[in-house]
């Protein structure tokens, strides 16, 4: 449906108006993830660790990655952080609009009065806090295991990269959660779209290793320069340039805040 967001009119200059109902959405929001954290965080910090603890028992002495001047368990670090953030942004969003659509109340957001942009800010700031959190979680257990990743070499790339695939994510989160009118339609989106995209993406190996084909494949899927810039921050070595990795994560980022801003404002499938 494309009836636009009855969102209640809210006048420039009644700065408490609008701020108010988007930092209570957000709160909302940070809430619903947080009473609920030994599944929304420690869950998948725990099943991070399982997937290092397999990978890196199995094949720290059989894969090779930067020329040997990474060990593996090391490189896999990393990639596991930024696989939780990237899940655990999109899960947020797509799960709680799903559950407001299921359960009927999204038409109390509509009511309320919030612009467009504040609808959209409350829920992608969310699902990134959430991505952020489980991925720092990751970080500090798996320091256990890669005690030399306790200082990253460039942080900044490490915040900048965490942050913009946290985003990306969220608002993927956002269109998915638009998109599906039941849960089995958010579970083809994710089964079918988020999570080949996530472990085609270089979490577990360095595209260098894949044959002609398939090297040239995975420089298409948008969430290898996402895990490849990521990765550049914590060894300084990255599969690409870690500008170009940033320059096609910004487009898309920018790219994906126009398009779901686009749809919330129109109000797409939030009433039935």
């Amino acid at each position: 449906m494309n009836e636009r967001m009855d969102f209640a009119a809210v006048k420039t200059g009644e700065k408490k108006s609008w701020q108010k109902p988007w930092h209570m959405l957000f709160y909302k929001e940070v809430l619903r993830f947080w009473r609920v954290g030994f599944q929304t965080v420690a869950a998948p910090v725990v099943t991070a660790l399982l997937y290092l603890l397999i990978f890196s028992h199995v094949l720290e002495s059989r894969v090779s990655v930067f020329d040997g001047r990474v060990s593996y368990t090391a490189f896999l670090v990393p990639g596991l952080v930024m696989m939780s953030v990237l899940q655990n942004a999109f899960a947020n969003t797509s799960s709680s609009l799903i559950q407001s659509k299921v359960v009927g109340n999204m038409i109390f957001l509509l009511l309320a009065p919030i612009t467009p942009w504040g609808f959209f800010l409350a829920y992608v700031l969310a699902g990134v806090l959430r991505g952020m959190v489980v991925g720092l979680g990751v970080w500090l257990a798996a320091l256990y295991f890669a005690p030399e990743l306790w200082r990253p070499a460039a942080l900044g790339w490490v915040i900048v990269f965490g942050f913009l695939g946290g985003a990306i994510l969220a608002m993927l989160g956002v269109i998915a959660g638009l998109w599906s009118e039941k849960f089995d339609q958010l579970a083809t989106f994710q089964n079918f779209i988020i999570l080949p995209l996530t472990f085609l993406s270089g979490v577990f190996y360095s595209v260098h290793s894949l044959p002609g084909f398939w090297f040239k494949v995975s420089h298409l899927n948008p969430f290898f320069y996402i895990i490849d810039g990521f990765r550049y921050g914590f060894f300084g070595l990255s599969d690409v340039s870690p500008w170009l990795n940033l320059a096609i994560v910004g487009a898309v980022c920018a790219g994906l805040t126009w398009g779901t801003w686009a749809l919330v404002a129109r109000g797409w499938k939030l009433r039935n």
